[in-house]
């Protein structure tokens, strides 16, 4: 009966101790692939860097055709870096998420083939408690062989309280790779999404180039009437606009916004640099009827993920350039968050986000851009308070006639994003 019940033991230890092995090859295959293809990553960052600083000076150059030629061909090669680098990082995240399944699997497997050994043992120890120790004596020749079987099974109940943990710390680990899973499962989804606007942005960002080509027939004086006439056809939009939000009577209710210097909203770039103030600053005296910027502008090439300042949901999505091209937003995004606020996005290149979709912060909801009526790649953010804002479809006078569909909100309800975003330190700007 002794060695029965040891056997089971022993069988149940072989179980448990068997588990790392079983993985000992496949982690240490698994983590040279990801190492290879972290390495790779690696280097492509440094390469996308290169890229980026060559595009950051020749942005700073003089606006020519030359230039803006330039910066769109290395902008193209950038976002084709970017897009290797991403397809890397879904093969490396797959290979995460296939070891888990394997580990999952062998997990739920082994703790399976525990239970049932330690049920055999408890039936085992219920066969010898069915027979009572005086039973054991009289049957037994020899004594020693009955107090050496006793101590036997009073260490085996210890061994099987230890099992039982082994069990129970089994299962726990299972929940923490079901978890992982499901968190990889997610990044998996997130970088297929992030892949296939970066493809979308480098065919944007070809045919911006050829159409401007076209357009100019590469000349650099065609190219200066070209931005001439963009300029007059802003400026006769933007007082378009400012007469229409000056008829807007709204009374902003202080208490309804978050305290100022709270830092509430979150960059909506990873790389923060500022390019231009809110309100009036000298270039906005320099380059609108107003006198005046309606947000803050960041640098950001094309193609550069743009991210949610704060949880909230997405309102509106549109692209001024099919009612009057050149003239205001380009492509833009409108998000309310739950803190009293509102913001858009705009210049975009590619949205990557709908209307009526929840948002948390960091979210990637476009990629930044150069459409609309800008001076090159940049993203351009304006934050309102959402008891004044929201997205309007009204006529245009400018723009032939035609309406055009946009986020709008009575002067009053423009803020400064820098009173609600985290302390802006005068290196961040330009």
């Amino acid at each position: 009966m002794k060695y029965k019940i040891l056997i089971v033991a022993l069988a149940i230890w072989c179980n448990f101790s068997l588990l790392p092995s079983l993985f000992a090859a496949t982690v240490e295959s698994v983590t040279a692939q990801i190492d290879d293809i972290n390495s790779q990553i690696q280097a492509l960052d440094r390469e996308i860097k290169q890229y980026q600083d060559q595009i950051s000076t020749t942005s700073a150059q003089s606006s020519t055709l030359a230039s803006i030629i330039k910066e769109l061909t290395l902008t193209r090669t950038k976002l084709t870096k970017e897009l290797e680098q991403t397809q890397k990082k879904i093969t490396a995240t797959g290979l995460v998420i296939v070891y888990l399944d394997k580990d999952i699997s062998e997990r739920q497997k082994s703790i399976n083939n525990s239970v049932q050994l330690l049920g055999k043992m408890f039936r085992s120890l219920e066969e010898y408690d069915n027979t009572t120790f005086i039973e054991k004596v009289l049957t037994t020749e020899n004594l020693g062989d009955v107090s050496r079987e006793y101590n036997d099974i009073l260490s085996v109940n210890e061994n099987v309280r230890k099992y039982i943990l082994d069990i129970k710390n089994e299962k726990e680990a299972l929940s923490v790779s079901k978890d992982k899973k499901e968190t990889e499962k997610e990044n998996l989804t997130e970088l297929k999404n992030g892949l296939a606007s970066k493809k979308l942005a480098i065919d944007i960002t070809k045919k911006e180039k050829d159409t401007l080509l076209v357009e100019t027939k590469n000349q650099e004086s065609n190219y200066k009437k070209l931005l001439a006439d963009r300029i007059k056809k802003r400026d006769a939009f933007e007082k378009d606009l400012q007469n229409y939000e000056a008829q807007l009577k709204f009374i902003l209710n202080p208490s309804l916004l978050p305290s100022e210097g709270s830092g509430i909203l979150d960059w909506p770039l990873d790389k923060v640099f500022v390019t231009q103030l809110f309100g009036k600053t000298v270039a906005a005296k320099r380059l609108y009827t107003s006198g005046s910027h309606s947000g803050i502008d960041f640098r950001a090439s094309i193609g550069t993920e743009v991210k949610s300042m704060g949880n909230g949901v997405v309102v509106g999505t549109g692209d001024t350039d099919v009612y009057c091209k050149g003239a205001s937003f380009g492509k833009w995004v409108f998000i309310k968050y739950d803190n009293g606020l509102s913001s858009t996005y705009g210049h975009l290149s590619v949205i990557s986000s709908k209307a009526g979709q929840k948002v948390s912060t960091g979210d990637v909801v476009a990629l930044s851009g150069n459409t609309g009526h800008s001076t090159g790649p940049h993203l351009h953010v304006t934050v309102y308070a959402s008891q004044g804002a929201d997205v309007k479809t009204v006529p245009s006078l400018s723009c032939n006639g035609k309406t055009f569909t946009m986020p709008i909100a009575p002067v009053s309800a423009y803020l400064d994003p820098v009173l609600y975003l985290p302390k802006l330190s005068a290196s961040m700007i330009k």
